[in-house]
């Protein structure tokens, strides 16, 4: 184990001489391990960034929330049979916490109705535009997680009257009161006047797209009278424990076909959606970026190791003297293996490591430019890259070591 100790030990040394001595030479041999390691860097920073992007969006809502919608969240074919379904009423949410009041031990807790437009908000000289207007009750905090900066949530008195009160989103107020507090102050929502009772906290966008800070909240009797009926985006948002996730399903299922009036034989006019729903529809993506990512990744450690091993080849040839020598002196066809093994290896860990500082040098300009798109890069991505660094410098190395190690000592010092 001694003597094996020294001979890696020496063979790093070796291998370390080796590359300084040749340094563009060992930098073109590791250019493809260099490539590939961005690679798969980039490629599991963006799954990551996805990842993180969809789950920090999502949890602003709850993940213990059903969505009874009159739409799927996913991809459709028949759009006409989904269009001519019933628009969801939202007196539902009622009746839903009537029957719960009636049968407790359900695993469905609330239900809060809920209707959405898109809409213009005003306030004097300042304007902001699509602004994501949300119609809701008082009960809506109990089911989301976002907390207020300033201010309150408006109260059931406000919310059964339908007085023109609102809350709104982060960068709405910011755009609407530039330095100063909204609390209190009057904005414009199609031309009816609305009095801020509170402010979101800032909580950031989906994926870079969509701001959950460009919304406002109003209650639903007065977004009723700005848009006079049911929207297609309304919809009952039910929370439910999370231990019975499925159990709460099929009972709300039940409920509603029931609310619908729904016979045994027909299928559901509505949907249960979840944010499992919103997560596969983005699975194309990340298995795209994946595919990419391997068959990128692929090729260039493929060309890389060939490079590699070719240069090996090389340095073989060129010191089979030295070889032979080493060998007439007594040393092992081990020392021999592990001193072209671990070069090859070494260049690898070179490329690797220049690879994994491109990579992170990439992301940090990403998140500097566009600090709303979600960037990890994880430790373990870290450790992935290496081990795959050195894996190919194994695999690519092993067969002209294994070459060196069975040279005949006469015939390579005897070698031009």
């Amino acid at each position: 184990m001694k003597r094996l100790s020294f001979e890696l030990v020496e063979s790093v040394r070796i291998a370390g001489q080796q590359i300084r001595a040749n340094r563009m030479r060992s930098f073109l041999t590791a250019l493809g391990v260099i490539i590939g390691i961005v690679a798969i860097t980039l490629m599991g920073s963006a799954i990551g960034g996805i990842d993180r992007g969809v789950n920090d969006s999502l949890a602003v809502v709850g993940d213990d929330i059903l969505y009874v919608t009159k739409w799927p969240w996913r991809d459709i074919q028949d759009w006409w049979n989904y269009h001519n379904r019933p628009k969801i009423r939202t007196e539902y949410a009622e009746q839903i916490n009537e029957y719960l009041a009636q049968h407790p031990g359900l695993p469905i807790k609330l239900a809060v109705p809920a209707d959405e437009m898109f809409t213009n908000v005003y306030r004097a000289d300042y304007a902001v535009n699509a602004v994501y207007t949300l119609g809701t009750t008082a009960e809506f905090p109990r089911i989301g997680r976002g907390d207020l900066k300033e201010g309150r949530f408006f109260n059931e008195t406000e919310s059964r009257a339908g007085r023109n009160v609102v809350v709104l989103g982060f960068d709405v107020a910011d755009a609407l009161f530039p330095g100063t507090s909204p609390v209190g102050q009057t904005v414009r929502i199609r031309d009816q006047p609305f009095t801020v009772v509170g402010v979101a906290s800032k909580q950031g966008t989906f994926l870079g797209m969509f701001s959950w800070d460009t919304m406002v909240i109003i209650p639903l009797q007065a977004f009723r009278r700005l848009f006079l009926r049911a929207t297609e985006g309304a919809q009952i948002r039910v929370q439910i424990d999370r231990t019975r996730a499925e159990e709460a399903r099929l009972e709300l299922r039940g409920i509603v076909r029931r609310l619908r009036g729904v016979p045994p034989e027909q299928p559901d006019n509505f949907e249960i959606n979840t944010q499992d729903s919103i997560k596969k529809q983005l699975d194309p993506v990340r298995n795209g970026l994946a595919l990419a990512g391997f068959v990128i990744t692929g090729l260039a450690l493929f060309v890389g190791a060939i490079g590699i091993m070719n240069i090996t080849y090389v340095s073989v040839k060129e010191r089979t003297r030295e070889i032979g020598t080493r060998k007439a002196l007594g040393a092992r066809r081990r020392s021999i293996l592990l001193q072209f093994l671990v070069e090859a290896v070494a260049i690898c860990v070179v490329g690797g490591a220049v690879g994994l500082v491109i990579a992170g040098a990439l992301a940090a300009t990403v998140a500097a430019l566009a600090p709303s798109l979600p960037v990890v890069f994880p430790l373990w991505l870290v450790l992935l890259s290496m081990a795959i660094s050195v894996l190919t410098g194994v695999v690519s190395g092993f067969a002209p070591a294994v070459n060196a190690s069975r040279l005949d000592p006469v015939e390579a010092l005897r070698y031009e």
